[in-house]
């Protein structure tokens, strides 16, 4: 507990530092909040259908390293078929093929605008799912994400017990493909970890 009244100035905190009233306040240093990437209006990502393609209802107010920019809603926009980080097309995730006891795989997709509005997406490393088409471990894990992407939303993907066994791309197979699910959060900035549903 403070007991004396005292005030430390810095100037580069965005408040000073120190006691007022025996109570000890903590102010977040400037630096701490330079060059954010982040969202400050929620898309509303849809994808949806026998249609590869996805949608957005609502402009995207962001900021990549600060810099203010928008995207306007996007409709029937296509999907990316290349990872943005390795340039590559994305991976097929297995899944079962209907065989008895075989259940099928789930991955993390990030979505996110880079300067100038362009949407690009990235995928995390391929988990196992239970026969119930639950992750078997845990969540799958999310993608590195650049420092020049700002992420809009992630999508939860699962390929399961009755997916293709050869396989479901991203990007290009239908949204609606047997037993390939997809489950969409929007976000301002992506979470400690992902949600499993």
């Amino acid at each position: 507990m403070c007991r004396e009244r005292h005030l430390e100035y810095n100037p580069d905190s965005i408040i000073a530092q120190g006691c007022v009233n025996n109570t000890e306040e903590h102010i977040m240093d400037k630096s701490t909040v330079r060059g954010l990437n982040l969202v400050t209006t929620v898309g509303l990502l849809t994808a949806t259908g026998a249609v590869t393609t996805y949608d957005t209802t609502v402009t995207i107010v962001y900021a990549i390293n600060g810099k203010a920019a928008t995207k306007v809603a996007v409709a029937l926009g296509a999907t990316p078929t290349t990872d943005y980080v390795t340039g590559l097309a994305f991976p097929a995730l297995i899944g079962g093929g209907s065989v008895a006891n075989v259940p099928g795989n789930g991955c993390i997709v990030v979505w996110g605008l880079v300067s100038g509005g362009t949407v690009k997406c990235v995928m995390g490393p391929a988990s196992p799912l239970d026969i119930q088409g639950n992750f078997r471990y845990n969540a799958s894990q999310f993608p590195t994400v650049p420092d020049d992407m700002v992420p809009f939303a992630y999508q939860v993907l699962k390929a399961g017990a009755t997916a293709s066994a050869s396989g479901v791309v991203f990007g290009t197979a239908l949204w609606n493909a047997a037993g390939f699910t997809n489950v969409i959060q929007n976000v301002f900035a992506l979470p400690e970890r992902p949600q499993v549903a």
